[in-house]
């Protein structure tokens, strides 16, 4: 009887409540690609994600349509392509469209890891990587890319914060024709993870085996009706909910992912456990946090309860399976969120109160317009901001943030799909150049010394 319990349960998760496999990742080593002339090494590379994802989609596809659990995504993430160690603009390129048709070739969503790892300190090879994201995200279609500025070992790598503002305006600027989308295949991180499968900002790290699948679940819907009807109960009793519900979710997203990695032939990695949103009506966590008893997300509360549902994800995940990795928690990215963008809307959910939500979600500011006349320098501060947060208290965090080129605080974007469509947010006009032109490194925090 329980079995049966646990199969209705689960139907009814996939028919009325929005579960889903967000994406099914497949990480590419390009290792033995580099260290060769940088137009043969671009040809290995197309060659090398062609021949490793050749049969990525079919496979996903057939999996979802034999247990019924729709994955919505076949991605790819790559060895950051910084490493190739490329010294021009045009040399970048190559790569980037490398990259950008071998992800149309193989019929995947996105291709994720035009990235680089700067935490510490920039070579000449990755400054002129900085300088070429704008016009490979502005080139490319299925691109992603990712720089890591920071870690809580190392500390803030505070030139290249610098370098952050001007390179997302430039990239706003070259994409201003599609509202500036070209920023919102951009991410700046700190302590990123090496095994994340969600994009704009996976990518397969160098500490990674040649091959393998990691798969994000999703479901958002599913924790929010475990909840409706609990009224009167203790955080305590919703937190256990929430734990359970995670559990069956987890369990689903590991059975799948199996199944995928063994009919490839390639080895499973890990399960992301990230409740990540999307336009869809019902698919939001920001009605999680309202069926918790909050007025609207952004409501004094708000990061408590935003802490208490992300505790809850991770302990539910780590009790299903094993293999548990990622960023496993909850996205708060305010144009992929119905009911965010209606708190934005409505004054509730300010810049400032998102950022206090970061310290305590699956990764940071994520997708939020705001307006295209934002000075570099204050778009360096806000990544200054969340990266301390992240190395301060050993966490992942992101910046994704869209200055929609022609755009004031209080008009509307729409970017159409999964991206959906975003208020352009206000933010604080005080000045913060003088800061940011410090540059140099933030030293690493206390307690990173643990050796």
């Amino acid at each position: 009887m329980t079995i049966y319990k646990d199969v209705l349960e689960t139907i009814h998760m996939l028919e009325k409540e929005n579960l889903d496999i967000r994406t099914t990742t497949m990480g590419i080593s390009l290792m033995d690609c580099f260290g060769r002339d940088h137009r043969a090494a671009s040809r290995a590379v197309y060659d090398r994600v062609t021949s490793c994802a050749r049969h990525l989609v079919k496979t996903a596809d057939d999996v979802g349509d034999e247990y019924g659990i729709r994955i919505v995504n076949k991605r790819i993430s790559v060895t950051p392509i910084a490493f190739a160690g490329a010294s021009s603009t045009e040399e970048w390129l190559l790569y980037a469209r490398a990259l950008d048709d071998a992800a149309k070739a193989v019929g995947v969503d996105i291709i994720g890891g035009f990235s680089a790892l700067v935490h510490k300190g920039c070579t000449r090879s990755e400054e002129s990587f900085i300088e070429a994201v704008p016009y490979a995200l502005a080139e490319t279609t299925n691109l992603c890319s990712s720089i890591n500025l920071g870690s809580t070992k190392a500390g803030i790598n505070f030139d290249a914060v610098g370098k952050m503002g001007p390179m997302i305006r430039k990239t706003a600027w070259l994409t201003r024709d599609n509202n500036s989308f070209g920023c919102a295949k951009f991410v700046a991180f700190a302590n990123a993870v090496e095994d994340n499968p969600f994009m704009a900002g996976a990518f397969h790290g160098p500490g990674e085996g040649d091959v393998v699948i990691n798969v994000g679940v999703s479901g958002p819907g599913v924790v929010k009706t475990a909840l409706e009807g609990m009224e009167g109960a203790t955080a305590d009793e919703m937190a256990e909910v929430i734990k359970q519900t995670a559990f069956k979710i987890t369990r689903a997203g590991q059975l799948i992912g199996r199944e995928v990695s063994q009919r490839l032939g390639v080895p499973f990695g890990i399960l992301d456990l990230s409740l990540a949103p999307t336009p869809a009506l019902g698919d939001s966590v920001a009605e999680i946090l309202e069926v918790m008893g909050l007025e609207r997300c952004g409501a004094h509360g708000s990061t408590a309860a935003l802490a208490m549902l992300t505790d809850a994800v991770k302990k539910g995940g780590i009790m299903a399976s094993g293999n548990v990795g990622g960023l496993s928690g909850a996205f708060i990215p305010v144009s992929e969120d119905q009911r965010m963008i209606a708190a934005a809307e409505d004054g509730c959910l300010t810049f400032d109160k998102l950022e206090a939500m970061t310290s305590v979600c699956s990764v940071g500011l994520d997708m939020i317009a705001i307006p295209g006349d934002t000075p570099a320098e204050t778009i360096s501060a806000m990544i200054a901001d969340e990266a301390s947060i992240g190395v301060i208290n050993n966490k992942t965090t992101a910046v994704r943030v869209i200055p929609v080129y022609g755009m004031k605080a209080g008009d509307k974007v729409d970017w159409g799909g999964l991206f959906g469509s975003a208020p352009v947010m206000e933010v604080n006009g005080f000045d913060s150049s003088r800061f940011i032109a410090r540059g140099g490194r933030i030293p690493a925090p206390v307690h990173s010394f643990k050796n």
